[in-house]
């Protein structure tokens, strides 16, 4: 179910050098090679859906990578990609107005367990809470996960990150 190496250096080779200078690729032509790539795994390859949806992402077409991060998780893709495949969807569900739903989404996968993408959960989590108009939430999502990576004052900004969304 998983690609090969291969497959996997070839698409890291070809998302370094889209990242390394986008203003340089025409987009069209860039979705065309993650669909050539895409193509290799065939149609109901998670993986597939997961990289069709970052490259419409990518290239400002939110709305056209929602149906395929929902399909890719749909499909079961698994590991890393499951956890970016949440985010990048509620990401994109808010760009297209739909914050309520990432709201709810990243609510759940705050909840799912922790790795290295947890800020990025946070992060996520904060910016749709903006936009349904939950700003203390937010700015208290914010620095709870900003605090663990201070030099001095975790404690403190921890504290105030509580602060922030306990009752008065």
């Amino acid at each position: 179910m998983h690609p090969s190496a291969d497959w996997e250096q070839r698409s890291a080779d070809l998302w370094a050098a889209f990242n390394a200078a986008p203003e340089h690729w025409d987009e069209e032509e860039f979705r065309d090679r993650v669909g050539a790539l895409a193509d290799e795994l065939g149609p109901d390859h998670p993986v597939a859906a997961f990289e069709r949806a970052c490259a419409w992402d990518s290239t400002g077409h939110s709305d056209r990578a929602v149906p395929l991060y929902r399909r890719a998780l749909e499909q079961g893709i698994d590991g890393i990609r499951r956890r970016r495949s949440v985010i990048q969807l509620s990401s994109s569900l808010r760009n297209v107005g739909q914050a309520q739903e990432s709201v709810r989404l990243l609510t759940e996968e705050r909840g799912r367990g922790s790795d290295e993408l947890d800020d990025a959960v946070s992060a996520t989590l904060a910016l749709a809470l903006t936009s349904v108009g939950r700003e203390r939430e937010a700015v208290s999502i914010a620095v709870a996960a900003l605090a663990r990576h201070l030099p001095r004052y975790q404690r403190s900004m921890a504290a105030y990150a509580r602060l922030l969304v306990e009752p008065e």
